[in-house]
């Protein structure tokens, strides 16, 4: 039982500290710096057309994931916002810097990290100490975490990028 009660508190802290990073990502976005106005320029500058769309959607994906894995409640479903999130971002920002954070426009491992993070929640699960657990939404972990991550996250992300990005065409030197 000791052994089952540390893995609970490794699940809370984990799964708490990604939604968090998610929350606050999707708050600042909408509140920080160039507030949501800026946030679509900057998707519009990725070729993520019409901007202000899909600064809303990220936005609001990334709140709603952040407080879903916060709370341990859908927790695949939480999982499938990082994943699909992480994944435009790393196809339409990160992809081409090399794989270091540190690198000119940041490289992807960042993204790689909170990515994976998305499918382990959503396979593994909240632990028990969440409102998955308290509702009795156990079913929605393992296999069928890891398929509503795939599909939520990577399909909702492929389905994006083909609908919407426009890349900005390569300059010629």
């Amino acid at each position: 039982m000791a052994n089952a009660h540390a893995v609970d508190l490794a699940l809370l802290v984990f799964r708490v500290a990604i939604g968090a990073v998610f929350l606050a990502h999707g708050i600042n976005h909408i509140f920080g710096g160039g507030k949501i106005a800026g946030t679509g320029r900057w998707f519009e500058s990725l070729g993520m057309k019409p901007g202000w769309f899909h600064a809303w959607t990220a936005s609001i994906t990334e709140i709603g994931a952040g407080a879903l894995l916060v709370l341990g409640l859908l927790t695949s479903v939480g999982g499938a916002g990082v994943v699909g999130v992480m994944v435009v971002a790393w196809i339409t920002n990160h992809r081409t810097n090399g794989f270091f954070i540190c690198r000119p426009g940041e490289g992807w491992e960042y993204v790689m990290v909170l990515t994976m993070s998305g499918f382990l929640l959503a396979t593994v699960g909240p632990g028990g100490w969440s409102l998955d657990n308290a509702a009795g939404l156990t079913t929605l972990w393992g296999w069928k975490g890891l398929v509503i991550a795939a599909v939520g996250g990577l399909g909702g992300s492929a389905g994006l990028l083909l609908t919407f990005w426009r890349p900005p065409a390569k300059s010629r030197a």
